[in-house]
C-alpha cells in the first residue's frame, strides 16, 4: 500500500509538473498581449481577478491530478470497446485516401459541430449544474478554459471523442482537433474586445464567447461554438450586438471558492434552479 500510494505522489508530480510546464506559453503570451492592449490597467485587471484565478488554479491542480488519468483510461476503455464489439466506421476508409491537412481541418470542423451540440446539451437541466461551474467566473480570463468540474470534464470527453472514433477519423486527427480546439479555446476566453469584424461571421472572436458568458438574459443560450462561428449562424444562437461590457458570471448562489465550486453538481438543489433556468430561458 505504501509503495503504491508514493508511485501515485510520483506519477501525480510528474503530471501537474508537465502540465505547469505546458501552461508557460499561454502565460507570456497572454500576459505580453494583455499588457500591450491594456498598459498600465493590465496590473489592476490582474489584482481584481486574483480571488477568481485561484480557484481557476485549484480546479486545476485538481483535474491534472486526479481526473486527467481517469480520462485517459477512460479514452482507451471506449476506443478499445468499439474494437471488442465490432463497431466499426465507414469514415475510416475515406480519411485514409484524403491527405493530411484535409483530414485534419474535417476533424476540427466536424468536431466543433459535435462541440456545439454538446455545449448546448451542457446548458440543459441535466448538466448545467456540473457546466455552471465554468460561467460562473466574474473575471474571466484566458485561464477560465481551465475553470471545469470533473463531471463536465468527462461528459466532453465522452460525447466528442466517442463520436469523432465513431465517424472513423485517424488518432492524428483527433489529436489535433483537441489540440486546435483547446489552445483557440484561451484565446476567445481572454479578456480582449475583439469582435474580427466581417470574420466574425466565419470563427468565433473573443468578444462572441465573452457574450456567452455575460449575466445578461438576453445572451443566455446564445453563441456555443468553440472555433467556428457558421454553426451558431445556422441554428439561430449567433448574438454579437458588439463588445462585451456587460457584468460576466451566473445568478446562481454556488458557495464560495474550490470546495463549493466542487460540490455544487452534488446538491438537489443545483438542478432545481437549473431546471427553472431553462424555463425562463425556453419562455423567451
Amino acid at each position: 500500500m505504501v509503495d503504491g500510494f508514493i508511485s501515485f505522489i510520483n506519477s501525480a508530480s510528474f503530471s501537474l509538473a508537465r502540465a505547469i510546464f505546458a501552461l508557460f506559453i499561454p502565460i507570456v503570451f497572454f500576459g505580453l498581449l494583455a499588457l500591450i492592449i491594456k498598459g498600465r490597467r493590465f496590473v489592476d485587471d490582474t489584482r481584481q481577478a486574483v480571488p477568481e484565478i485561484r480557484v481557476n488554479i485549484l480546479l486545476f491542480i485538481f483535474n491534472t491530478i486526479f481526473i486527467v488519468p481517469l480520462l485517459a483510461i477512460f479514452a482507451t476503455a471506449m476506443k478499445n470497446g468499439f474494437t471488442v464489439l465490432g463497431i466499426h466506421s465507414v469514415g475510416e476508409s475515406v480519411w485514409a485516401q484524403l491527405p493530411s491537412f484535409i483530414v485534419i481541418f474535417a476533424a476540427i470542423f466536424v468536431g466543433d459541430f459535435i462541440g456545439y451540440w454538446r455545449h448546448r446539451f451542457e446548458h440543459s437541466t441535466l448538466l448545467w449544474p456540473s457546466h455552471a461551474i465554468h460561467h460562473s467566473d466574474t473575471r474571466m480570463t484566458w485561464f477560465t478554459l481551465e475553470r471545469f468540474h470533473p463531471i463536465n470534464r468527462l461528459t466532453t470527453l465522452a460525447l466528442d471523442t466517442a463520436s469523432l472514433l465513431l465517424l472513423g477519423f485517424p488518432p492524428y486527427a483527433v489529436i489535433a482537433n483537441g489540440l486546435v480546439r483547446h489552445y483557440y479555446g484561451y484565446f476567445i476566453h481572454a479578456d480582449l474586445p475583439w469582435t474580427y469584424g466581417f470574420l466574425g461571421r466565419v470563427f468565433v472572436s473573443p468578444a462572441m464567447h465573452r457574450w456567452h458568458h455575460a449575466v445578461d438574459e438576453t445572451a443566455y443560450q446564445t453563441n456555443f461554438a468553440t472555433v467556428f462561428s457558421v454553426f451558431d449562424q445556422i441554428f439561430g444562437t449567433f448574438r454579437v450586438p458588439g463588445p462585451c461590457k456587460c457584468p460576466l458570471g451566473i445568478a446562481e448562489n454556488m458557495g464560495a471558492g474550490f470546495f463549493g465550486q466542487l460540490s455544487y453538481p452534488l446538491k438537489r438543489r443545483a438542478y432545481r434552479r437549473s431546471s427553472e433556468n431553462s424555463t425562463r430561458a425556453a419562455a423567451k
